[in-house]
Order: C-alpha cells, then structure tokens, then sequence
C-alpha cells in the first residue's frame, strides 16, 4: 500500500520530467531531486547540478529538471511544521540549497541514500514537541475531514460543536496546531482539489472547486496561486507529469 502524508499542512507533488517557474507562493517550499541533479534559479541566481533546496515564501523560483523526478514540498507557514523549518535561516537568508544527497540527508537528518519524501516529513515531524490534542481540537479535525467540501462552514459552525466561544476556540486551535482554523480548512480542501485535478482528467474545474468547498473556480484560482503559484488549469494541463502523495 502506498504511503500517505497526513498532516493537513504539509501538500507534496511529484513532478516527472518537467519545468516549473513559480513567481508567487506564500508556502515554505522545498524541492527535491529522485534520481539526477537539476538546474535552478532562485531569486536571480543560478544553481547547477543541484539535488534540492528550501525556500522561503513568496522567493521566485525556475526549476529545469527534464530528465527526472522533482518531490515538492509545500508547507503553511504558520503551522508548527512552517515554524521549527523557520528557525533553521539564518538572519537574511531566503534559501538553502543542497548539492548532495548527503548533505540533503545531513540537514533533514535522514538516513544516508535515502531521499524518501516519507522519511523526509517524519523526520521534520520528529522535530515537533509531543503534544496532546484537547478531544476539543481533534473533534473540529475530524469534522473538517468528513465535511470540508461545505462552502458554509463558518466559525460559529463549530462552537456548536464543541461548546466554546469563536474566540477561545481559535485561540485553542491555534495553541496546538500552530495555525488557525480558516487555514487548516483551506489547505484540506486544496489538498481534496489538486489530488481530483490530478486524478479526474474529464472533471471540469468548475465542478472540482464546488465540490471541494470553495464557492466557484475563481476562488480556487485564487487560493491555489496563492499557496502553491501555479493555478488549476497549469497543473491539469501537466497532471500526467504530477502526482499529489
């Protein structure tokens, strides 16, 4: 069975012999090479013969990577997740970039040869300090699952749920998650809609955004090139080059 990345904050692609340029994204991003080193320009500065590197939000990027495997990582910012790969910038620094799969491996701290996207995200989420989610804030996740795909889910939808007022509830989800509730909903029903645009070819894009949530396909334009930089209809065009995790 293949393995799955189930932290709602952490959307991973991989992309088949093909030729990104993202000019906006307000996601962490960090790419990855499979198999052969790529070119990248990032920021205005070339890099060649590179096997990854990670980003910061909204730093331009132009990646060639013909010949192989790209794992893209993209990453809330504000999640807990988005915070601890914050800290590991230096002051001014708007991206790392690995030559090597051992020094991808050294800064991921996974095993040596491996460049397992799995391996990758468990390793960032060993990172994490253990929490223990109030039954409160795992009652609204489990509802967001099941229901991500009403557009009228609003704040006071789940102090009916839970018995806490909009305020103290998002001050609680917010403590444990990092991140607040709007996000957490947007980046499920973003993950719902690339993995059916990846998947569902003779889906119209119009229906794919009404049933995952969002009100029309202007605001899943909106929200995709937002958070990922490349909307909808670029990554339809390209699904038989990119597969969601």
């Amino acid at each position: 069975m293949k393995s799955q990345i189930n932290n709602p904050f952490i959307l991973a692609l991989k992309a088949y012999n093909l030729t990104v340029e993202i000019h906006h994204h307000s996601a962490y991003q960090i790419v990855l090479s499979n198999d052969t080193p790529f070119t990248s320009t990032i920021s205005g500065q070339l890099y060649e013969r590179i096997h990854g590197f990670l980003i910061k939000p909204h730093v331009k990027h132009f990646c060639v990577a013909e010949k192989g495997t790209l794992n893209v990582l993209n990453i809330e910012p504000y999640s807990n997740v988005g915070l601890e790969l914050a800290g590991r910038f230096k002051e001014n620094q708007e991206h790392i970039v690995f030559y090597s799969p051992p020094e991808t491996n050294a800064f991921f701290q996974t095993p040596n040869n491996s460049l397992n996207i799995i391996k990758i995200v468990d390793a960032l989420l060993s990172k994490l300090p253990s929490v223990e989610y109030d039954e409160r804030v795992t009652k609204i996740v489990e509802y967001i699952k099941a229901n991500y795909f009403q557009s009228d889910i609003t704040p006071q939808t789940f102090t009916d749920i839970v018995f806490l007022s909009p305020s103290r509830l998002a001050s609680l989800f917010k403590e444990q998650t990092g991140s607040s509730l709007s996000k957490y909903i947007l980046w499920t029903r973003l993950r719902q809609a690339i993995y059916l645009t990846l998947t569902d070819k003779d889906r119209s894009l119009t229906d794919i955004a009404y049933e995952t949530g969002f009100y029309d396909l202007p605001q899943l334009n909106k929200y995709m090139y937002e958070m990922l930089g490349m909307p909808p209809k670029a990554l339809k065009h390209n699904s038989d080059l990119i597969e969601v995790y």
